[in-house]
């Protein structure tokens, strides 16, 4: 029981960061639910699930990603969608670059910058090299660069669900005409703070006991109570907390 439960929240942990990060998830916006999750306030009571994730499992599901995957890409806000019928294509201003898509593009690697987790202090941080194209109304714009941005984990106890919500600190471009350079600047920070918040990272109703045992003729279940967090060590540790209960079997 006790590997079952712990191999379904490495599972689904993990996946929610990796798709968090690397923009694979549906994208949404509107605000996050939940409040921020706090670390431990000392002893961990009884009942309660330790996961320990480190850096270097979540930089080798990115580095999986980035091998055997295309580059996860998604529209900026306030671009142009190259799927939008209405506006006539248009193409990038040096020879033999592709269309201009409007698009941001997480790349592994660039402007000095790798893609990566990084768990360190309290704080989850994560460098984000990219390349992308503005589509203005003058022509295409390509650019290249990296952001700063951070993770915010929050539990909604009244879906049981841990949400996360990223924090674009800086943006950073590489030669972009300083004409264009403030707002590409925002378009690129505003599209990496709302294409994708917020994203469910953890589901209780997935995670939840509800096991018969055929010998005492009830099930046991266990619920969610509630999850801590904190970073530590170069490792993510997670506290989830279950209220047991005997039932009769249905």
């Amino acid at each position: 029981m006790r590997n079952f439960l712990i191999g379904v929240l490495i599972g689904l942990v993990a996946g929610g960061l990796a798709s968090f990060f690397l923009f694979v998830g549906v994208p949404r916006s509107g605000q996050t639910p939940g409040k921020v999750i706090q670390k431990p306030d000392g002893n961990v009571p009884a009942g309660t699930a330790q996961i320990v994730l480190r850096q270097d499992f979540f930089n080798e599901v990115l580095t999986t990603i980035f091998r055997d995957m295309n580059k996860p890409a998604f529209e900026m806000s306030g671009g142009q969608a190259s799927g939008d019928a209405t506006v006539r294509p248009q193409y990038a201003l040096f020879d033999g670059a592709p269309p201009c898509d409007g698009k941001i593009r997480i790349v592994p690697e660039g402007s000095g910058v790798q893609t990566a987790i990084r768990l360190d202090g309290d704080k989850i941080a994560a460098p984000l090299a990219f390349a992308g194209s503005y589509n203005s109304p003058i022509g295409c714009f390509p650019f290249t660069g990296w952001a700063q941005s951070n993770l915010e984990l929050r539990y909604d106890a009244d879906q049981k669900a841990v949400f996360g919500r990223i924090n674009v600190e800086t943006v950073n471009l590489d030669g972009v005409d300083p004409v264009w350079s403030g707002i590409v600047t925002t378009l690129v920070q505003s599209s990496l703070n709302n294409r994708v918040n917020p994203v469910r990272i953890l589901d209780g109703k997935q995670i939840a006991v509800d096991t018969p045992i055929a010998s005492t003729g009830s099930r046991l279940q266990a619920a969610i109570k509630d999850v801590r967090a904190e970073v530590k060590d170069s490792a993510l540790n997670i506290y989830v907390s279950y209220d047991f209960s005997g039932l009769p079997m249905q």
